[in-house]
C-alpha cells in the first residue's frame, strides 16, 4: 500500500496527545506499518471524533485505508474513492506520464482520449489536469499546434457500476463523459478512427494469483478489476483487438502490464497490427506496453484481421 498524498495541513478538530498515541498503538498493532502516518491522515480527514473512531475501527478491520479515507492521492491530486471501487496504485502514475508526453504531440488543437477500464476515473482526470490550458495564458503557437493549450476531449468507461459512480465525481461533466459498459460498447460510434490516446489499466492478475493478493485488495476490491484470467492477459487480449478500428492513424494504445507478461502483450499488439513498443520505470516498479497505429494504411488498405 502506498499513503494517499495532499493531506491538509491541520485537523479540523483537536484531539488529545494520549488519544493520538492510543489511535498509533491500535493501528500498529492492527499490522499497519506506516501507523503514525496513517493517524495523521485519519486524524485530519475526519469531521469528527465519532468520525474518527468510525473511520480507526473501520482501518483497524482491515479495510482499505483509501476506501477508509473516501480519498487517494494520484498524480499530485485526491481521487474520490468509494468502498468497493479499485484503488489506483502509484505505479500507474507512469501510465499517466507516459500518455501525456503522447498526447502533447499530437497534431491536433484537443486530443481524444479515451480512459478505458477506468475505475474511479483517475487516468483519465490526471490526464485533463495535466493537459488543461493554463488560464489566462495565451496560446503562443498556431491554433492546431499540440503545445497551444486547448485541452482534451476525454471519454471514460468501465463495467462496474460502482465505479462509474465514482469516476464521475472523478471526471465531471466539464472534464469527460463517463459511460457504463464492457470495454468498446458504451462508447459513441463516433470515436471509431479517432481515438489519438487510448489508455488502458486492466486487470492483469492471473486467477490463480489472486488469493496471494494483500486482503486489502482481494477481499476489498472487486474481482473484475483484479482478474485477467488464466494467464492474466484475457482483457488485455480483447483491448488489442478492437484498438485498430478505434484509433485515430498514429494514435498510441498505452496498457498497464507486469514485467513478466510485457513479451505476450507486445506480440498481442503487433498481431492486431500496432507497432508496439515497451516503456518501464524501476523506481515506480512500472511497465507500460505501448502500440502505434501506423499513419498510413499497408499495401492495398490492408486493416489487421
Amino acid at each position: 500500500m502506498s499513503l494517499p498524498s495532499s493531506l491538509p495541513s491541520s485537523a479540523p478538530f483537536a484531539l488529545p496527545a494520549p488519544a493520538v498515541s492510543s489511535l498509533v498503538a491500535r493501528l500498529r498493532a492492527a499490522g499497519c506499518v506506516f501507523a503514525e502516518d496513517e493517524a495523521e491522515l485519519l486524524l485530519t480527514t475526519a469531521r469528527t471524533p465519532s468520525d474518527l473512531t468510525a473511520m480507526a475501527d473501520r482501518r483497524i478491520a482491515g479495510q482499505p485505508l483509501e476506501h477508509v479515507l473516501g480519498w487517494a492521492g494520484f498524480c499530485g491530486r485526491r481521487m474520490a474513492v468509494d468502498p468497493g471501487v479499485f484503488v489506483p496504485r502509484r505505479r500507474t502514475e507512469f501510465l499517466v506520464h507516459q500518455a501525456a508526453a503522447l498526447a502533447r504531440a499530437v497534431p491536433r488543437r484537443r486530443p481524444v482520449v479515451v480512459d478505458l477500464c477506468c475505475g474511479t476515473g483517475a487516468v483519465g482526470a490526471a490526464l485533463a489536469a495535466a493537459l488543461a490550458p493554463e488560464p489566462g495564458s495565451p496560446a503562443t503557437r498556431e491554433p492546431d499546434s499540440p503545445q497551444a493549450g486547448h485541452g482534451i476531449e476525454l471519454h471514460a468507461a468501465d463495467i462496474e457500476p460502482a465505479a462509474v459512480r465514482c469516476a464521475r465525481r472523478n471526471i465531471p461533466p466539464a472534464t469527460g463523459q463517463v459511460y457504463e459498459g464492457d470495454l468498446y460498447a458504451p462508447l459513441p460510434t463516433a470515436l471509431r478512427g479517432r481515438v489519438d490516446i487510448l489508455v488502458v489499466n486492466a486487470p492483469y492478475v492471473p486467477t490463480d494469483a489472486i488469493g496471494l493478493l494483500p486482503s486489502e485488495a482481494r477481499d476489498h476490491e472487486p474481482r473484475v478489476a483484479l482478474d485477467g484470467g488464466t494467464d492474466g492477459l484475457d482483457v488485455q487480449r480483447r483491448v488489442a483487438a478492437d484498438a485498430y478500428q478505434w484509433l485515430a492513424p498514429g494514435g498510441h494504445l498505452l496498457i498497464e502490464t507486469s514485467e513478466r507478461q510485457a513479451p505476450q502483450t507486445l506480440a498481442t499488439f503487433r498481431r492486431h497490427g500496432l507497432a508496439p513498443r515497451l516503456a518501464t520505470d524501476d523506481d515506480l516498479c512500472a511497465t507500460v506496453a505501448i502500440g502505434t497505429r501506423p499513419k498510413a494504411a499497408g499495401p492495398a488498405g490492408h486493416r489487421p484481421c
